[in-house]
């Protein structure tokens, strides 16, 4: 597949013309809507015919919750290998909380085009937040560790889930052991009725990294324990820190590198960001706060305010600015081309596979360059 970058005075009817496509196939793979306005610098995702080259064979994993548009459930579905549901929670007895709204249309869509859904199990307390306490309270439990445990033997049986994907985020430096123990217990009892264990990892680069977000995860220990890892290699750019790439190449790469020394290549899946941020400037540290764009969103509102998009070749992330009612800001996001990069490692790095948050919007051209440069199962 070839990628265009818009020029000055370019149209989608000329770009079609000299790239042997149609407007209809653009406008598709694209999601450009009539009347097909277009902005400099955009990057235009020009799709190809089938290969016939060898391609790797990966997985491809996708988060959503219950409340996903169905369309754009039925339209991602055909590129993933799991449906990723977020998410389940656990009081400090070791008794499963469902979603708020029921997943079970969701499992429904899944099985129906051969996608296995994936029960992801989260510490999240009343507020919506990660909760280490919780986290803390049934580690230290062993009556409410079992109980959790065979609740989710339970619960994936009844429903139909392939796995649970752990995703416990800010636990205890003191907690790292027996997070690894846990998730070790969960994996052999899954395994034995034939379902997997991942677990999410924050993107370290070292073993020792300091921070609640790192100490709590033992890299090594985890890579043994779990089935496959997830590398949540994105928020460098994030809701309340200050204009940048979400998830710069650069980055993402000395994450993937130190993952390596721990875990094989084999049971690792890359995280990738389907969403941008468009933050008012200044930053000013303990008051900004980002709004959550899509990525097709934040071209639409680069066309709208007439400025063209940039493109940081470190991070490997298209940008922009704009002024709006006084204020200036600035938006970073996800196109073609800093997919295609980040695609890339998994053939440089021999990575499984994609670990997608969230699909909840859809960006097309992100699948169908995924789908181009790899067999996906």
């Amino acid at each position: 597949m070839t990628i265009y970058i818009v020029k000055p005075g370019d149209t989608i009817d000329q770009i079609a013309q000299e790239q042997g496509s149609t407007v209809e196939e653009l406008s598709y793979a694209n999601q450009i809507p009539v009347p097909y306005r277009l902005a400099v610098g955009q990057a235009i995702l020009i799709p190809g015919g089938e290969t016939t080259e060898s391609r790797r064979i990966v997985t491809a994993n996708g988060y959503a919750y219950p409340f996903i548009s169905p369309w754009v459930l039925q339209q991602t579905l055909p590129y993933l290998t799991n449906l990723l549901v977020f998410s389940y929670g656990f009081t400090p007895q070791g008794t499963l909380v469902p979603p708020l709204v029921s997943e079970d249309w969701m499992l429904s869509e899944a099985r129906n085009v051969n996608v296995t859904p994936v029960l992801v199990l989260t510490p999240l307390g009343p507020d919506g937040r990660f909760n280490n306490n919780l986290i803390h309270s049934v580690l230290t439990n062993p009556p409410a560790k079992s109980e959790l445990i065979q609740q989710l033997l339970n619960l994936t049986e009844e429903k139909g889930y392939g796995g649970v994907d752990v995703d416990f985020e800010y636990i205890l430096a003191e907690d790292r052991d027996l997070f690894t123990s846990f998730v070790a217990e969960l994996r052999e009892a899954m395994n034995q009725v034939e379902k997997f264990v991942s677990v999410a990892l924050a993107p370290k680069t070292s073993a020792d990294q300091k921070g609640l977000l790192y100490e709590g995860k033992d890299y090594g220990g985890l890579g043994a324990a779990a089935d496959e890892v997830l590398l949540m290699a994105y928020e460098w750019g994030y809701t309340y820190g200050p204009a940048m790439a979400v998830a710069p190449l650069n980055k993402v790469r000395q994450v993937v590198e130190y993952a390596l020394t721990e875990i094989p290549s084999e049971k690792i899946n890359l995280g990738i960001p389907n969403y941008g941020y468009d933050w008012t400037l200044p930053y000013v540290q303990g008051e900004s706060k980002a709004v959550t764009i899509g990525n097709v969103e934040a071209v639409q509102i680069a066309i709208e305010n007439d400025v063209p998009i940039r493109f940081d070749e470190t991070a490997m992330s298209p940008f922009f600015t704009y002024a709006s009612e006084g204020r200036e800001h600035e938006v970073w996001f996800e196109d073609a081309r800093s997919m295609q990069a980040k695609f890339g490692l998994l053939a440089e790095y021999n990575l499984q596979g994609i670990g997608v948050w969230q699909i909840m919007r859809l960006f097309r051209a992100m699948w169908l360059i995924y789908a181009g440069m790899y067999y996906v199962i």
